[in-house]
């Protein structure tokens, strides 16, 4: 993980460096404070996609949209700024719904489906800016990759969805079991199960998935303005059309580098080879990344430290718990 950080972040630097550091920075610096209104507005999708989560909870109030909020702010954080692969988030969120009184299964499956519904309607968001690609600059050698990256992303998300219909996470604990001379370390088998039954019983929701990937979708879609507010604070507007169709692939490129920390480096690249698409010069292209970075930064940085903070705080409570009992 250190070295696909370093050589993320290697790479962002040398173009940055290419097109030279004080011409990308002037640009950037050029959206001077509009660069403060991309952090809000981030709430606008972010909230969208927790209202896609909070479908996949029976009923649907188990947990209010407030801490789930939270809790989505807190997992995009950890994914953003910390060297994770993307997953430490998806475990934080858990645990921390789980701090609020859901059960752990229940909490575990959510965050699984969710995540399955993310990635089936990115694929969806990517093949229409793929469209609107092709409609802007016709058929081309950019196509191809794009298609064959959506194909690999489809079989992989169509075995993971198989794997968790199959009861994945018992197998996996029975595997592990065996492999581990056959301790139950905390009955994880049992545990396993009840995830298992928890992921299967959100799958027989129809209505339930289908909002949530309805409104999943929306949160995508309204990405865009991110996109379209930083390209008119850097004074390059460009229509909603460009935008979605930037949104779109950028997300789909910066989703193909999730083995490299915040796709350091990835994203640059993508925008780099999107904007040359569109005619964006590409200190422009670079000053739209790096302002994507920005907002990750402000919005980041307080989720970090609230989860340290909550965490480091819950440790203290539980000692102070056992010394107690101690005592007694």
């Amino acid at each position: 993980m250190n070295i696909a950080l370093f050589a993320g972040l290697a790479l962002a630097t040398a173009l940055v460096a290419w097109q030279g550091f004080g011409i990308v920075a002037s640009a950037l610096a050029s959206a001077g404070w509009g660069l403060l209104i991309i952090a809000p507005f981030h709430l606008i999708p972010m909230l969208s996609n927790t209202v896609a989560w909070r479908y996949l909870f029976q009923p649907v109030n188990r947990i209010s949209i407030g801490k789930l909020l939270l809790a989505r702010w807190l997992g995009e954080s950890v994914n953003s700024l910390l060297p994770v692969a993307q997953i430490g988030g998806e475990l934080v969120k858990a645990r921390w719904i789980m701090r609020h009184g859901v059960q752990k299964q229940i909490a575990g499956a959510s965050v699984v489906v969710d995540l399955t519904v993310a990635v089936l309607t990115q694929i969806i968001f990517t093949v229409i800016g793929l469209c609107l690609l092709v409609l802007y600059l016709g058929v081309n050698h950019i196509v191809v990759p794009v298609i064959i990256g959506i194909i690999i992303i489809s079989l992989l998300l169509a075995g993971f969805y198989v794997a968790q219909r199959k009861g994945m996470f018992a197998t996996f604990a029975t595997l592990l079991e065996k492999i581990s001379g056959g301790r139950e370390w905390l009955n994880i088998a049992g545990g396993a199960a009840l995830l298992d039954s928890s992921v299967h019983e959100i799958y027989r929701r129809r209505k339930s998935l289908a909002a949530a990937s309805t409104w999943r979708l929306l949160g995508w879609l309204l990405g865009t303005g991110e996109i379209w507010l930083i390209m008119l604070f850097l004074g390059y507007p460009l229509s909603l059309y460009e935008a979605l169709l930037l949104e779109s692939l950028g997300q789909a490129v910066r989703a193909a580098g999730f083995f490299i920390p915040a796709s350091l480096g990835v994203q640059e690249g993508g925008f780099l080879l999107l904007g040359a698409a569109l005619g964006i010069p590409p200190h422009i292209a670079l000053a739209l990344s790096l302002g994507k970075r920005v907002r990750e930064l402000l919005l980041g940085i307080p989720g970090l430290f609230i989860w340290q903070a909550k965490t480091v705080w819950q440790k203290k409570t539980v000692r102070q718990k056992k010394t107690a009992y101690r005592k007694t």
